[in-house]
C-alpha cells in the first residue's frame, strides 16, 4: 500500500482551504490522474482524509489501530500538511537506501524544478506508521506565507495558487505512481 495523505482541521475559524484542504486537494487530484491517465500500478494506492489532527491526532490513532496488523504492507505513508505553494521537495525519513531510491525518483521531477530530499518527514496523521519502520515522505514548499493564512477567517481558497496546486499535486503523482509501481517495497 502508498498511502497518500491530507486532513481538513482549521475549518474552525475558516474554510481551511489552505490548512489542509491543499493537502487533501493534492492528494486526491495524483489519484484521479493516475487513473484518468489509465495506469495500474503493481501495488494499491490508498487516499486517506485524515480528520482529528488538531484534536490530537484521534482519525490518524483510529486508522493506525485498525491498520497495524497489516503494516508490512504498507510500502510509504505520504502526508502533505504545509499547504500547497511552491513545493521544493520531499521531507523523507526511512533508511540510506530507501532515501537514495526516493532521490532518484525525484530527479524525474527536474523539469519542474523539485528535487531535493529532506531530513525527515513530518506529519501528526502518518508519525504513528514512521515509527514502526514505515519510511514516510511530506511535502516541502515555500512556506514563507503559509503563517499568513494557517487557522485563521482567511484560509479560504483564494490563497491557493493553481499553478502552485498543480506543480504539488505532480509530485505528489509522480512519488507515490513510481514507488507503486517497482518490482519491491522501499528498504526498511
Amino acid at each position: 500500500i502508498v498511502l497518500v495523505s491530507g486532513h481538513l482541521d482549521s475549518w474552525d475559524v475558516g474554510q481551511g482551504a489552505m490548512d489542509d484542504g491543499g493537502g487533501a486537494f493534492i492528494s486526491w487530484e495524483a489519484l484521479s490522474l493516475i487513473k484518468d491517465l489509465g495506469l495500474r500500478p503493481k501495488r494499491t494506492l490508498r487516499l486517506v482524509l485524515w480528520t482529528g489532527e488538531e484534536q490530537g491526532g484521534i482519525g490518524a490513532k483510529q486508522y493506525y489501530q485498525l491498520h497495524k496488523e497489516n503494516i508490512s504492507n504498507f510500502d510509504i505513508v505520504m502526508e502533505s500538511d504545509e499547504g500547497t505553494f511552491k513545493p521544493s521537495g520531499l521531507g523523507f525519513t526511512g533508511n540510506a537506501k530507501a532515501r537514495d531510491i526516493v532521490k532518484e525518483i525525484m530527479t524525474l521531477l527536474r523539469p519542474i524544478n523539485v528535487t531535493d530530499v529532506y531530513s525527515s518527514a513530518d506529519g501528526t496523521d502518518i508519525d504513528y506508521w514512521m515509527r514502526d519502520g514505515v519510511p514516510g515522505a511530506s511535502l516541502r514548499n515555500d512556506i514563507s506565507k503559509y503563517f499568513w493564512f494557517h487557522h485563521s477567517q482567511g484560509d479560504t481558497m483564494t490563497v491557493q495558487d493553481p499553478n502552485q496546486m498543480n506543480l504539488c499535486a505532480a509530485v505528489w503523482t509522480v512519488v507515490s505512481y513510481v514507488i507503486a509501481d517497482m518490482e519491491k517495497m522501499l528498504p526498511r
